[in-house]
């Protein structure tokens, strides 16, 4: 019995220590975690998709379509458009050599890794964004295509204005957090995707590389959506902490082909998920016959209000909607209406709350001069070129214009399916050139082109010297311009 009772008091506070013991390790476990709850937020980016069918333009899904948005990785699209325009007028070839400066050397990752002095063919250039999305690269191809990264993001603005993306601001060519950040929208990405494809069906094909060889080094691109889904056929991925996930893809199977924007995902495997979903269910929607309308036209839908750039970041800090429940649309394009987007420019000069901070990573936040475009938005949309496009024109059953124009060298200001607008985009061009086009003659140049007819707006009257220092005076005041021999 003594023994007993001994042993049972003995146990008795082994066991409660033991209690204890597991209780308190227990709780040691769980606290960590619970303290990252409480101190950090899930990861919640504010979240748009927009699903188009390529053929009609009719909407097929869309969510937070108009709300500003931080474009990330998918601005060197557009970076990509603009190289795509050099190549397709002849002014640059595949084998080009890009030189490469110390700033653009020493953008941060992701990058290629090419060295200050170097070059870089321009066929390296284009695989290296749309597989490894190199920033380093990105700059390279801002300051050879327009002399500084500052002025190539006011070419890339005023380039989106003319495609009728009214509510995108670019700072730089390659996404990287600036203050002001790079502003754009689901809809107006996908319009840019459209517009890409439809413009240079042989350099879209480039979306498509799953992997290149740089150098002896294999490198594999990050988009995970080619080869996962047989239809997917580009075209690029984005990622900033300020942005989430982003996701531009173009898709077409059995003659139907859509273009949609997912941006704002918590995790790439996530975003990956609900871009095929939407792919998957929307594809077959879409039409298959023949195109019925075109991303180079203006858009037909005018926005409600300007958005201004400060309003558009703060909107995208505010906005944390992430849920996706589909809500499909049909609402389609109607062509007898398409017109010019009236945006306003004003807004991009505009520079947010000093209290907002975007980072990605641990990156230091750049500071760059706000881009500006030179003239109002509406302007500017006339007097970038519109290329090929599958919408006929009124214009189409004028007759042509009469050809006058003097040998020698020749400007191009711009290439319209109006013939008025043509002129226009001359009569503008010789307000504003403060004197350099006294002595050049305007003319229209009528072509078909693809089935297509365009009226090329030129200065003739120049020797190369003239028509490249007329043409760097005119891309100043926010003109397309390019010099060639008439």
């Amino acid at each position: 019995m003594v023994w007993g009772c001994v042993a049972t008091k003995r146990q008795r506070p082994m066991a409660l220590a033991g209690i204890i013991g597991v209780v308190t390790l227990s709780m040691l476990a769980a606290s960590p975690a619970e303290a990252r709850r409480k101190r950090a937020p899930a990861y919640q980016p504010p979240f748009a998709a927009l699903v188009v069918d390529a053929k009609t333009g009719r909407e097929l899904y869309a969510k937070n379509e108009d709300a500003p948005r931080i474009p990330a990785s998918l601005t060197k699209v557009m970076t990509l458009y603009l190289l795509f325009e050099r190549l397709d007028e002849r002014r640059i070839s595949l084998n080009t050599p890009l030189q490469v400066s110390a700033r653009a050397a020493s953008e941060p990752p992701t990058k290629l890794g090419v060295r200050p002095g170097s070059t870089i063919d321009v066929e390296d250039a284009i695989k290296a964004i749309v597989t490894l999305s190199a920033n380093d690269v990105a700059t390279v191809i801002a300051e050879n295509l327009g002399g500084s990264e500052e002025d190539f993001a006011r070419m890339m603005t005023a380039k989106a204005r003319a495609l009728g993306m009214s509510r995108t601001t670019f700072r730089n060519a390659h996404g990287l957090p600036d203050n002001p950040p790079n502003v754009t929208t689901a809809r107006d990405l996908v319009l840019l995707g459209r517009a890409i494809r439809e413009r240079f069906p042989n350099y879209f094909s480039y979306f498509e590389t799953r992997a290149f060889t740089y150098k002896g080094r294999t490198i594999r691109g990050h988009n995970r959506l080619l080869g996962r889904i047989d239809a997917v056929d580009g075209i690029k991925t984005g990622y900033t902490r300020a942005s989430g996930f982003n996701l531009l893809t173009s898709a077409k199977s059995n003659g139907r082909e859509i273009v949609a924007a997912v941006l704002g995902g918590r995790s790439a495997a996530q975003r990956d998920n609900i871009m095929a979903s939407l792919v998957t269910k929307n594809l077959p929607r879409a039409y298959a016959g023949t195109r019925q309308s075109s991303a180079l036209a203006y858009a037909a839908r005018e926005p409600e209000k300007p958005v201004r750039v400060a309003s558009a970041a703060a909107a995208v800090l505010d906005d944390t909607t992430s849920s996706i429940s589909p809500t499909p649309r049909t609402k389609a394009l109607n062509l007898a209406s398409i017109r010019p987007v009236v945006a306003s420019a004003s807004g991009s000069a505009v520079t947010p709350s000093q209290s907002m901070q975007w980072s990605r990573g641990a990156q230091p936040v750049r500071t760059a001069a706000p881009a500006k475009v030179e003239a109002p938005a509406q302007k500017v949309a006339a007097l970038t070129t519109v290329a090929k496009t599958d919408v006929k024109s009124d214009a189409d059953d004028e007759p042509s214009v009469k050809l006058t124009r003097s040998s020698g060298w020749v400007i191009q200001l711009g290439a319209t399916a109006d013939a008025d607008k043509a002129k226009d985009i001359l009569s503008e061009a010789k307000a504003k050139s403060r004197g350099v086009l006294a002595k050049a003659s305007p003319f229209t140049e009528k072509i078909v082109k693809g089935g297509t007819t365009l009226y090329r707006a030129r200065f003739s009257g120049f020797n190369p010297d003239s028509a490249q220092a007329a043409c760097k005076t005119l891309k100043r005041k926010g003109f397309s311009c390019f010099a060639t021999r008439g």
